[in-house]
This record gives C-alpha cells, sequence and structure tokens, in this order.
C-alpha cells in the first residue's frame, strides 16, 4: 500500500509540508516505483526500486565497519560497466545474516532479472536482457534480525508493475520517504547546471537519522544525473566530494554496517565526453554536485535523531589536515559538548576538554574560541570582553558555530553534528519496538 505524503508529515512531523522541498522533476533514464511490503507495524512504504531500462555507469562509496552487511557484499561482487536497477529496503539491515541473507539477495535477484527482462519485452521496442548481476540492493534497519525475504519477494510483481517512467516531485517525494528509518524527514536535494550546451541535472535523496559517523559516508545517499559519464569518472568525484560532504558529519559516533552513497549516470543529457577530472567544463557539474552531497548530508544531521540544535564546527590553522579533523570530530563526538549545547550552556571548558583529548600536537598559549561572533577564548585566555549573558543568548538558536583557531598551520576543515536530548535516549531505547 503507497504511503500518504499528507498522512506521513501529520504522523513524524507537524511541521513538515511537501511545499518546504526543491521541486525535483522528471530526469531522463531514471524509473522509480514504491510499494508497502508491510516490513513495518504501520501502513507506509518501505520498498523502494529505481530502475533504469537503458542502464546507467554507476560508482558506490561503502562503509569502513569491518562487519558490513550482505547487500554490500552482494554490491562489491557487482562487475558489470553498468546497472540496471537498485532496490531499497527499510526495516531490516540484512547485516549478521550469514548465508540466510545471501540466498535472500540472489533469490530477490533473479526474481528482478526475470520480471524486469518481461517489463523490457512489453515496454521497449528494442528490448534487453536484465541479468541478475545488473541489479544492486541497499538495506537499512535493524542489524541481526532475519531477512524478510517472502515478504519482500510478494511484492515484486506490484513494485515492477508500479514503474512510473515519467518522475514528479510527489514520486520523488515517495521514493525518498520510502527509504526513511528513525527520521523525522525526507531529505532531497536538486542542482542544475551546464556541460558545453549541455544542460544536465543533479538530483539526490537520502537517509539517515542515528548511527552517523563518517568513515566514508555515514547513511544511504543516492545521486542521479543525466549527465554522459563513465562510471571510472564517477567514481573520482564521488571519492573526490566525500571528505566536504558525508565524511564531514557526526550524529553519534557510531558507523552502521550498511552505510552506502552511489551515483548513476543515465547519459541522457548528451553532453560531449568527458574523461578528466580536472577538465574545465566540468567545474560547474563538480560545484553542483558538492552543493547537493552538502545539502543531503546537513539534512541528516539536522534530522538526527532527537536533535534540537544542527551544530558546525570549524577548525580554523592546522598543522595537518589530519589535526583539523580529529579535533572537529573530538567536539562533535562529545557527549559532554552535545548535552551543553541541549541545555543551552556556554560552557566553554568542554569545548577545551575535547580539543585536548584529541591527541594533536597544539600550543595552548595560541587558540581561540568562538560561538557565532562571541569571542570566547584569545591567545590561550577568556578574552577580557567576554559576557556570559551573551553566550547563553547566542546558545539558544537552533543552528550553533563553533570556531575554533588552533594557530599553528593553514589547514582547515568544517564538520557538523547536532545536540544530544532525553528524546535521543528515548528513541534508541524504544528502537525495536
Amino acid at each position: 500500500m503507497a504511503i500518504n505524503i499528507n498522512n506521513f508529515f501529520n504522523f513524524q512531523n507537524k511541521n513538515s509540508k511537501i511545499g518546504d522541498y526543491q521541486d525535483l522533476e522528471h530526469l531522463d533514464g531514471v524509473s522509480i516505483s514504491t510499494v508497502s511490503a508491510n516490513l513495518y507495524e504501520i501502513k507506509r512504504d518501505d520498498l523502494v526500486l529505481f530502475y533504469f531500462r537503458d542502464g546507467a555507469n554507476y560508482a558506490n562509496v561503502y562503509t569502513q565497519s569491518k562487519i558490513i552487511s550482505e547487500n554490500l557484499k552482494w554490491n562489491q561482487s557487482i562487475k558489470s560497466k553498468k546497472i540496471k536497477c537498485i532496490l531499497v529496503n527499510t526495516r531490516n539491515a540484512n547485516a549478521f545474516t550469514g548465508s540466510d541473507g545471501r540466498k535472500a539477495l540472489r533469490s530477490l535477484a533473479n526474481e528482478l532479472s526475470e520480471k524486469l527482462t518481461i517489463k523490457q519485452k512489453e515496454d521497449d521496442e528494442k528490448p534487453l536482457k536484465v541479468k541478475s548481476d545488473e541489479i544492486l540492493f541497499a538495506c537499512t534497519g535493524t542489524i541481526g534480525e532475519r531477512f524478510p525475504i517472502e515478504k519482500i519477494s510478494s511484492k515484486i510483481n506490484e513494485l515492477i508493475q508500479n514503474i512510473k517512467y515519467t518522475q514528479n516531485k510527489y514520486i520523488w517525494m515517495k521514493a525518498a520517504m520510502g527509504i526513511l528509518t528513525t527520521d523525522l524527514r525526507p531529505k532531497l536535494a536538486m542542482e542544475e547546471c551546464k556541460i558545453g550546451n549541455s544542460k544536465v541535472k543533479i538530483y539526490g535523496i537520502a537517509k539517515g537519522a542515528g548511527m552517523i559517523f563518517p568513515n566514508m559516508a555515514t547513511t544511504l545517499g543516492f545521486i542521479f544525473t543525466d549527465a554522459n559519464f563513465s562510471s571510472s569518472l564517477l567514481k573520482k568525484l564521488l571519492k573526490d566530494n566525500m571528505s566536504s560532504t558525508f565524511n564531514a558529519i557526526s550524529c553519534d559516533g557510531d558507523t552502521s554496517t550498511n552505510d552506502m552513497v552511489s551515483i548513476f549516470a543515465t547519459g541522457k543529457a548528451n553532453n560531449t565526453e568527458v574523461k578528466n577530472l580536472n577538465d574545465k567544463r566540468i567545474k560547474d557539474f563538480k560545484n553542483k554536485l558538492n552543493s547537493v552531497l552538502l545539502s543531503l548530508a546537513k539534512s541528516v544531521v539536522s534530522d538526527g535523531e532527537g536533535a534540537t540544535k544542527f551544530i558546525e564546527v570549524n577548525i580554523l590553522n592546522c598543522k595537518k589536515d589530519s589535526d583539523a579533523k580529529k579535533i572537529a570530530f573530538s567536539v562533535c563526538n562529545s557527549p559532554l559538548v552535545k548535552t551543553a549545547i541541549n541545555g543551552e550552556d556556554p560552557n566553554w571548558g568542554r569545548i577545551i576538554m575535547a580539543i585536548g583529548k584529541a591527541n594533536v600536537n597544539l600550543n595552548v598559549k595560541k587558540i581561540g574560541i568562538s560561538f557565532g561572533k562571541i569571542k570566547i577564548v584569545e591567545n590561550g585566555e577568556l578574552n577580557k570582553n567576554y559576557n556570559e549573558n551573551n553566550a547563553k543568548d547566542y546558545m539558544k538558536n537552533e543552528k550553533i558555530e563553533i570556531t575554533i583557531n588552533i594557530g599553528n598551520g593553514s589547514k582547515s576543515f568544517t564538520a557538523y553534528t547536532m545536540d544530544f536530548s532525553k528524546k535521543y535516549l528515548e528513541i534508541n531505547g524504544d528502537y525495536r519496538t
């Protein structure tokens, strides 16, 4: 049963409405279908299919966790130059499910292969055979539970029958909501640019609210473009943009078994061929791709489980890039920092603590700390003009910006996180119930 958008927003977040989101429209070469496989007790879409009837070039980045889900193992074994579809299910991570989880995916791949091939024969003048090794999977949900192969398999016919060859904002919204778990809001982003004389679209959706810490790409994210790019170029573009986007976020410091960000290119924009990452013709594309990825990454943080504050941590003037990242995430992942911000307490001593435990060589006498435009520490000492009442007022904002100047180099890094609230404990305490 398809999820009703109005009911979803009423159930999840009364402040959200479809008009709040960008107008993702049709993107040539991508088809979408969503259904309910009854994986949840409530009625909602929980199975999403992205179908590329002419195939799509693609690239993926995955979690660096030493324990990974069965769908990631399947995806890593795929050697096809193009893929025909990706099936996304929620509620079940298919992680720590062993041979049963692997067999379930093989069965689904064979079923999708057979029925999408029939779909090709029905809809295309020159039908193509869809092979099982042209199919990717993305799974998200509870780790260690048996994969619900029967429920999902029973909905494959309906899923394929519901394929929409033309998209609109409503269909993209359904897809974005169909991949959610504990998220309160769907996450969508879009940009447009030109490559030569060809207009190119870049669309993206993501999910993620908990178990979020960068160790590749800490969530599920899917980017779609009609650009004519090879898979090797897509891989370079994706990796080149991860550090400042999905690898710059943390909700709770925990890295999932299922993290995956993918990019798919249908080639329908028919732009001139580009082979080199440094080709000037794709400068604008690279900027717009970064914008889509960063928008989605920030959406994950702002929708973090129980979040009331969006926190930006800027680390300036470090000796090494790695030092800047260590300090940034030491601050972002500190429960003491996150709870102080939730309590709207400008306890800058906790920032000092987090800097110190990052195990980075520094000169204390050069450190500076600011909350927004309020300078708290300068040259390793409390600013003589610091007024804590002003800082308390600043902490009432929904967006908190912390800037830390290390003062011993030229390297910088910005990370994004959220606060810890009582709601965070409730959500995770009740996660499986």
